[in-house]
């Protein structure tokens, strides 16, 4: 394994920076107004992250924006309840992010709507963090690509983080979640992430996340194809672009997640390269799933929980692809799912 990401990070935590978000769950059909009652889940992609690392006993710290109110007090002891240190919290602004997903839905279409503007993550600035406090004994700094998609304010705090945590000589990751309903002011992804991109020792994402956001271009003929064996090759070959393109960068995983237009027949694999070579996990079918919310942020946490405790990239990979998939049947943003659970699911 490279020697960035084979290096100890018992002495320290994983910090997880982003947004805390309540997403908010009508059903498709209305029948939340006849019941006045609406499904309310704490969540955040970097949220999830660091829940399922404190789960799986990695220290985790989570590092976010909230109003200095009696909501705030209770999402922190609900934090703290899950062993997530929030002791760097800042407090600041007005109010916490909402967002509304339909029940079972993905997020994107109309079943997603956005209430973000003016909340406390959002409009944070440069100069108001004192990074070298909120770093202190961190190993691990963790961020998505959500971050930046939110305001150009918000895009130059994550720059401030990743410089300071790179001085430091803290490992970087990023995953790179695209919402299309986030860029709205002014810039596209490939105008930001590849500047952010550079800082990042571990990036995540899938093949066409990596076109859109950092340019890296996919073989259209492999889209169309639908081919197993092809979309490895081309996750491949674009793990070798960006490792060429942003050289810090010594790993890149991509996920690949097809469902029919009902959301029902899932197959779902992963690739995870680094060292000049792919790992491929086994490959896990469902007919039907309980909840999509948050998979992708299982499968992070997988991938950090590998690389903390050491483990080969093989059998990084194939925890991560477990704990991913086994999210898929949890009603919740987050995992609950433990170490020895996940292990039992691993298809080889």
């Amino acid at each position: 394994m490279s020697e960035i990401l084979n290096k100890d990070y018992s002495s320290g935590s994983v910090l997880n920076f982003g947004e805390l978000l309540l997403r908010i769950t009508p059903d498709a059909t209305g029948e939340w107004l006849q019941e006045n009652s609406l499904p309310v889940f704490v969540g955040g992609a970097e949220l999830n992250v660091a829940t399922a690392l404190a789960l799986w006993d990695v220290p985790s710290r989570y590092f976010t924006a909230l109003p200095k109110n009696g909501m705030s007090d209770q999402l922190i002891s609900f934090l703290n309840e899950k062993s997530i240190d929030t002791s760097t919290i800042v407090y600041h602004g007005k109010r916490v992010g909402l967002y509304f997903l339909t029940k079972g839905q993905d997020l994107k279409h109309d079943a997603l709507i956005y209430d973000r503007a003016h909340s406390a993550f959002a409009d944070l600035t440069t100069g108001l963090i004192d990074w070298d406090k909120v770093l202190d004994g961190v190993t691990w700094f963790h961020f998505s690509a959500i971050c930046p998609a939110i305001s150009q304010n918000v895009a130059d705090v994550c720059k401030e983080a990743l410089e300071a945590a790179s001085r430091k000589g803290i490992t970087i990751s990023v995953d790179l979640n695209y919402r299309a309903k986030l860029w709205q002011y002014g810039k596209q992804p490939i105008d930001v992430m590849p500047e952010l991109a550079q800082y990042c020792d571990l990036i995540m994402g899938n093949i066409w996340a990596a076109e859109r956001m950092l340019g890296v271009a996919v073989d259209e003929l492999v889209t169309e194809s639908g081919q197993k064996s092809l979309y490895v090759k081309e996750a491949q070959k674009s793990s070798e672009e960006i490792i060429k393109q942003f050289p810090k960068c010594k790993a890149v995983a991509n996920t690949f997640r097809f469902t029919t237009e009902d959301n029902t027949n899932i197959d779902y694999y992963t690739v995870l390269y680094t060292d000049g070579k792919p790992h491929v996990s086994g490959e896990y079918f469902a007919e039907t799933i309980v909840d999509k919310v948050g998979s992708g942020d299982c499968y992070m946490a997988g991938l950090i929980y590998g690389f903390y405790n050491n483990y080969e990239p093989q059998e990084t990979v194939d925890f991560a692809t477990a704990a991913a998939f086994t999210k898929l049947f949890v009603n919740s943003d987050a995992t609950n799912r433990s170490v020895d659970f996940i292990q039992q699911a691993i298809i080889k």
